[in-house]
């Protein structure tokens, strides 16, 4: 807990001054949940949250923010009429920050808030117009693979499968352990999609061979990748009031090993993040003070790869104040096309 508190922003840390070196993005979106409510507030909690979160991380080996300018910006707070046009919105509030100057780390909010991240990233100068050089790592419960969910296209349950369609190069999941039948033939089927079942990784038989296997991949991964972590991810006892908790998931150390590693890929760089679903509720702050760790533990990732050179801005500082490219996509992409 920073000796300056500042309430309402990430780990109540100050920010001197307009530079940025990583921004935190609260994006309190929710229009598609399927059966718990309460992403709309999830930002907020984890924030207040992470005001109370040890500064110290062991593997950076120093405090946080560790000599870098963390922004936090004002909360995203959708206008637009429908669910596409709040969509646009998302992409034009997130596409300034995808400049290649910051690290940006949202905390939603669904999982809805993936495919205009996607969007937003297509400009970063390690992207530039081609999404085919874009990694995505996902944590989930869920595969988030169906074409729809209740005649939805763009539910936080198609996520992935709206990923994809953007262009996506790869996408490497862990801890699925809830689909259908119809996500499982698109992951036997499409060879841009790597998954590790929780089946396979919490096995108490053979899931430690499983679990090496999967941070072996992530060791070897190359070029721009994108973190995404759903929080349903981790075992249900880890995160009781998120949307739709299941057990059987990570252990709390499976999921710091995966950020730890994903972040010292040598041959890749993570140009963003996001901690989506999470949720509260009036029993216990369980679930928003996961979150606000590995929200923490995310930061202190990126900044000992950029410590360690293997993350570098790729474009001019732009400060807190930016403008950028409007987004239109969703709205004008009514019914997406399947492989």
């Amino acid at each position: 807990m920073s000796d300056e508190y500042v309430e309402g922003n990430f780990l109540g840390l100050p920010e001197p001054g307009d530079r940025v070196d990583v921004v935190v993005l609260p994006l309190p979106y929710e229009l598609t949940t399927s059966y718990g409510q309460g992403t709309a507030d999830g930002p907020a909690a984890c924030l207040a949250a992470s005001g109370q979160v040890e500064l110290f991380d062991e593997h950076l080996g120093a405090d946080l923010p560790a000599g870098s300018s963390i922004h936090t910006e004002q909360a995203w707070s959708g206008e637009g009429p429908t669910l596409r046009s709040q969509l646009d919105e998302l992409g034009t509030h997130l596409a300034p920050w995808c400049s290649g100057d910051v690290f940006p780390l949202a905390l939603g909010g669904e999982h809805g808030i993936l495919p205009p991240f996607i969007w937003a990233l297509q400009n970063h100068p390690l992207i530039d117009g081609d999404l085919g050089r874009l990694t995505v790592v996902q944590i989930d419960a869920h595969a988030d693979l169906r074409s729809e969910l209740d005649g939805e296209v763009y539910s936080h349950a198609c996520a992935a499968s709206r990923s994809l369609d953007l262009g996506i190069g790869r996408l490497l999941q862990v801890g699925v352990r809830a689909y259908s039948k119809e996500e499982a033939e698109r992951i036997e089927d499409d060879d841009r999609i790597t998954t590790f079942f929780a089946k396979q990784t919490q096995s108490q038989n053979t899931g430690a061979d499983a679990w090496q296997r999967w941070l072996e991949v992530l060791s070897d991964l190359s070029g721009p990748v994108h973190l995404t972590i759903d929080i349903d991810g981790l075992d249900a006892s880890l995160v009781p009031a998120t949307g739709t908790p299941v057990p059987g998931g990570l252990a709390f150390w499976q999921a710091v090993e995966t950020i730890e590693t994903v972040f010292g890929a040598k041959n890749a760089t993570v140009i963003s993040a996001d901690l989506n679903e999470i949720a509260t509720n009036d029993h216990s702050p369980v679930t928003e003070f996961t979150a606000a760790m590995l929200a923490a533990k995310t930061m202190a990732g990126h900044l000992k790869a950029r410590a360690e050179g293997r993350w570098s801005a790729t474009c001019e500082e732009r400060g807190k104040v930016r403008t950028g490219p409007a987004c239109d996509y969703f709205s004008k992409t009514d019914s997406p096309s399947q492989p």
